[in-house]
């Protein structure tokens, strides 16, 4: 089992959501709940708190489609009513995999 790690580079975590890092640059900029920790040279260190709040960004701005200003409204509005929209929406896309599965189980099973 993989433990998990306290820092997360900027590569790593652009990689993570197949963005660019200079994406995630510009939404540190834009998103003050983006605030990774940087060493003397400027390096970012994210913790797995950025990363969540990544996570919601990037649904905001590429799975919902919102602009910035949108998304920063939404998230100063009520925040935790769009945490909480999204964890469901999660689980419904876990849920819906699951069920692709055992679909995909049956269709193997019946055939043979």
């Amino acid at each position: 089992m993989e433990r998990e790690k306290l820092y997360y580079s900027i590569g790593e975590v652009a990689k993570q959501f197949n963005i660019n890092e200079s994406n995630l640059r510009f939404w540190e900029k834009e998103f003050d709940i983006i605030s990774p920790r940087k060493n003397a040279k400027g390096t970012r260190f994210y913790t797995k708190k950025d990363i969540d709040n990544i996570s919601l960004i990037y649904h905001l701005l590429k799975e919902k489609g919102m602009t910035i200003p949108g998304a920063r409204r939404k998230l100063k509005e009520n925040k935790s009513l769009v945490i909480k929209n999204f964890e469901i929406i999660e689980k419904l896309k876990g849920i819906k995999l699951e069920i692709q599965g055992i679909m995909k189980e049956m269709e193997t099973e019946n055939k043979g």
